[in-house]
């Protein structure tokens, strides 16, 4: 076989021989929320993206999740507790989220206003700051839940590294 021929050959093959390796990384192990039978967790996960932030999704082990990245840099989970009116809202295209930076540089956000509520896990070390463009990546899928609350403060410009301001969403 020809050096050319051979070239165009593993170029052809570059796909399948990726896809292999992404079916050889672990099942990434997650607890399934309360209420991830709950049908609009259905709705997300079928919308979910094949990638985020150049991170392939991976298969996990627990109903309504999603991982993606290897080691795991997004986690998500529907069907967690419905959080509280205890912070501005960070709005990524028309999705409000209630950010919990606790645990920093893991960055928790959760949904507020629509039930459902979604949980998506973000460690900034391995996503490298790019939070606001996984959110937006998932935007689709979580926009398929219809929003019943509304924040009245909301923070275009809030993100991991500036402190949330006053509480002030409402029902």
């Amino acid at each position: 076989m020809n050096s050319k021929l051979r070239a165009c050959t593993l170029l052809a093959a570059a796909p399948l021989i990726l896809a292999a390796l992404a079916a050889c990384a672990p099942t990434v192990a997650l607890q399934p929320a309360a209420d991830a039978t709950d049908p609009g967790c259905a709705e997300i996960i079928v919308r979910l993206p094949s990638s985020v932030v150049d991170q392939p999704i991976r298969e996990t082990d627990a109903q309504a999740t999603a991982a993606w990245g290897n080691p795991a840099s997004v986690l998500l989970r529907c069907g967690v507790r419905q959080p509280p009116p205890s912070s501005t809202c960070y709005t990524v295209k028309g999705i409000d989220w209630i950010i919990d930076a606790s645990d920093k540089p893991r960055y928790v956000y959760t949904t507020y206003g629509r039930k459902p509520a979604t949980q998506v896990v973000v460690d900034s070390t391995l996503t490298k700051g790019q939070e606001a463009i996984v959110l937006d990546a998932l935007a689709n899928a979580v926009g398929s839940i219809d929003q019943t609350k509304q924040c009245t403060s909301h923070d275009a410009g809030y993100g991991p590294e500036t402190p949330a301001p006053a509480p002030s969403p409402t029902n």
